[in-house]
């Protein structure tokens, strides 16, 4: 055997020539080795999933839209105006009704990803002014107290005192949380067609009461909308009808902006009174409200319709004639309190029906208030401006 093969059998039996064939083996996928060189595959970004547009029918050629994407933890960005929409673009959180010509442009973006591709939707209803686009009416034919429509309403509960040191303990549909109770709910629809929102007294210095909200399931931006109801008139008593934007999941109160619509405490005076008024940064509290003064025999506790006219830069509200409103805000109505911004036009909002008792503004009930006492609506509405 010769030397040189003396010296193969010898790397053989070490392992040694296994491990330089594996070596260039190793090299040759890395590197390409024996080709002259190569280049290393890029690092893909993966890209959220574009967001689906889906619509359901609400009133006379209206739809309501709703945006969603696969990408878990992503978030929706979308424009109405035509633009491209970009991670500075609004935020999706409900569905929006759509009543007027326009085109929703969305994007998702996730962390981690890049931005979807953009999903487009047109919608031309060429719907006239004045015409009703959505509502609920609280109609009932079940024979029986119903729960007002889980697919429009939610709710505020507990006892937190809502920023104002209210009293009540709110109490959600079919709630058996003490102080709540199933049976004898503090919000339904009445076999008369209409929502009642009851505040009770279970129990001495005890009070039960609803705070109902389309939040996360409906919401609007723009139109004339529009509440019937009667409301009790004692001490302690906080009825209201009001909005906010749905933008207060991610720049929280008063940046969201809030419209008051019905709002009203304690007894009838004389003259009774509603108040409309706007609360936003910079200007909270008593700075924009204005009282509507009820003609002589009329009070808030007979049936009357409170509403708003709500356009891009402006808001106006009305007592049972839109052709007549009592108040009207633009942004220049706010230039004078420092670090004010106008919110109104930031995006849409969702509508809250309340009935407070006690706290900061009425003070407390005494013994002239009477229990149960409740605030009644026969409809709420959504009309083209």
């Amino acid at each position: 055997m010769s030397k040189a093969e003396q010296e193969f059998d010898s790397m053989v039996s070490s392992g040694k020539i296994w491990f330089q064939f594996a070596l260039c083996l190793c090299i040759a996928v890395v590197a390409g080795c024996g080709s002259g060189g190569g280049t290393t595959p890029p690092i893909t970004t993966p890209q959220a999933t574009a967001p689906a547009i889906t619509t359901a029918a609400a009133q006379n050629g209206a739809v309501v839209a709703s945006l969603a994407t696969t990408t878990s933890g992503a978030a929706i960005h979308y424009t109405v105006d035509g633009s491209t929409p970009t991670a500075s673009s609004q935020i999706y959180q409900a569905p929006f009704l759509v009543a007027s010509n326009l085109t929703i442009n969305a994007i998702a973006t996730a962390s981690g990803d890049t931005a979807s591709s953009v999903t487009s939707k047109s919608f031309a209803p060429n719907i006239p002014s004045g015409t009703l686009v959505w509502s609920d009416e609280f109609a009932n034919s079940t024979g029986a107290n119903a729960e007002p429509n889980p697919q429009v309403w939610t709710y505020d509960t507990g006892n937190s005192g809502f920023g104002n040191s209210e009293l009540e303990n709110y109490c959600a549909w079919n709630s058996s949380a003490s102080p709540c109770d199933s049976s004898n709910p503090n919000a339904y629809v009445g076999t008369d067609g209409y929502l009642h929102i009851v505040a009770e007294q279970p129990s001495a210095g005890v009070y039960t009461s609803a705070r109902m909200k389309t939040e996360g399931l409906f919401s609007f931006q723009y139109g004339r909308f529009e509440v019937c109801a009667k409301v009790p008139e004692a001490q302690g008593f906080w009825p209201a009808v009001w909005q906010m934007g749905n933008n207060i999941a991610t720049v929280n109160w008063p940046a969201c902006g809030e419209m008051d619509v019905l709002e009203r405490i304690d007894a009838a005076g004389s003259p009774d009174w509603n108040e409309g008024s706007i609360h936003g940064t910079g200007f909270t509290g008593s700075n924009l409200g204005t009282q509507y003064k009820f003609p002589a025999g009329q009070t808030a506790a007979g049936w009357h319709t409170y509403g708003m006219i709500w356009s891009k830069g402006s808001v106006a509200y009305y007592v049972d004639d839109p052709t007549q409103p009592y108040a009207t805000y633009t942004p220049s109505s706010i230039s004078g309190f420092s670090g004010s911004a106008w919110p109104f036009d930031a995006g849409p909002n969702f509508i809250i029906l309340n009935l407070a008792v006690g706290g900061s503004w009425p003070g407390n009930p005494n013994s002239t208030t009477p229990f149960p006492s409740e605030m009644l609506v026969d409809y709420v509405r959504v009309y083209t401006n």
